[in-house]
């Protein structure tokens, strides 16, 4: 029985003009991660990764955390989905730079709607696959890994593929899902375990690298 550990990238730059880089902080997170694992004596048969720079970033502090050099493979079917097109689906008006709790708050609240919308299939936004597409996407990368591997296993990816992956394994509804979603924090461990036929999970959204009273303010959600 191999082990799958699904890792949501660091704390890229929300709000900023480009979100897809890690923070200082997110660089952080992922090096101390890298050290549990080491710490662990973790060594992955492979390791997958989306295609996005913040999944990149990611990976190479975990690999200095690590004091390895992995090869990975890039998934494009790991990618996150495009909030920005989810948002304009629902609400075409743009919306304020979420820079308040106010503003923060109700960005979310939009994702919520935006996400179920077009996870229904009343939206298709612009650039996106349906949900079924992406959702299959991410069951293919699960089927790769059951079928071609027996051991520790890294994907690097983001929240809403590691939470679709989640809600496949569970058979979860829709609306879990996207809670699921909304509540992974970054630089997170998911783990499953793996026979050539099936996942099961685990554990979910785990830092347990960042159980310390010094890295109390490291945790994030964005």
């Amino acid at each position: 029985m191999g082990t799958l550990y699904l890792v949501r990238h660091g704390q890229a730059s929300f709000g900023a003009d480009d979100y897809d880089r890690l923070s200082e902080l997110g660089h952080k997170q992922c090096l101390r991660l890298g050290q549990h694992l080491r710490a662990k004596g973790l060594k992955f048969e492979a390791v997958l990764t989306g295609t996005l720079l913040r999944h990149r970033e990611s990976l190479a502090s975990l690999a200095e955390g690590m004091q390895c050099n992995p090869q990975s493979t890039q998934w494009p079917a790991l990618d996150e989905y495009d909030s920005v097109a989810l948002l304009r689906a629902v609400d075409p008006q743009p919306l304020p730079r979420p820079d308040t709790p106010q503003a923060y708050r109700h960005h979310f609240r939009l994702l919520r709607r935006a996400l179920a919308a077009w996870m229904s299939g009343a939206t298709r936004p612009q650039g996106m696959p349906s949900y079924a597409e992406f959702v299959a996407g991410i069951n293919g990368a699960l089927d790769h890994v059951r079928q071609q591997y027996s051991g520790d296993v890294l994907i690097v990816s983001s929240g809403g593929p590691i939470a679709t992956a989640v809600g496949q394994v569970l058979g979860t509804a829709p609306e879990t899902t996207i809670e699921l979603n909304l509540r992974i924090r970054n630089a997170s461990v998911t783990e499953f375990a793996f026979t050539p036929k099936r996942h099961m999970l685990v554990s979910y959204n785990g830092i347990a690298h960042l159980d310390a009273p010094e890295y109390a303010h490291w945790v994030t959600f964005t």
